[in-house]
């Protein structure tokens, strides 16, 4: 019983320091398309950072799905976004936000490669 306070003191700290941590910065690819290589570069700079899809399971980003964004502070960013079969667009000026999911969808994808 003389542990009990200290278990839920414990619990209660991991708790809140998760909460504080929020889920992060996260992708929200509404593409028609699988992405196979995402990354972002501060906005008008080029200097891309490394392929965010390596941080799903399968390195890949299907229609609907999540993806989280690591390394990256918030601000505006551009994007390079890649899809099988070499084709490559951009997407320019995304405002990225603390623990937000930002999207892609078609419409915002310029300067497509075929």
């Amino acid at each position: 019983m003389r542990w009990t306070p200290a278990l839920i003191a414990l619990l209660l700290t991991s708790t809140g320091e998760a909460a504080a941590q929020g889920k992060g910065i996260r992708l929200w690819n509404l593409t028609t398309a699988t992405v196979s290589e995402f990354q972002l570069s501060p906005a008008g700079k080029n200097d891309w950072g490394p392929n965010q899809t390596l941080n799903d399971r399968d390195k890949e980003v299907d229609h609907d799905e999540r993806l989280r964004i690591t390394g990256v502070e918030p601000g505006r960013y551009d994007a390079k976004v890649g899809y099988r079969g070499a084709k490559h667009c951009f997407v320019r000026g995304i405002d990225i936000k603390a623990d937000a999911v930002f999207s892609i969808a078609d419409k915002d994808l310029k300067d497509c490669n075929k």
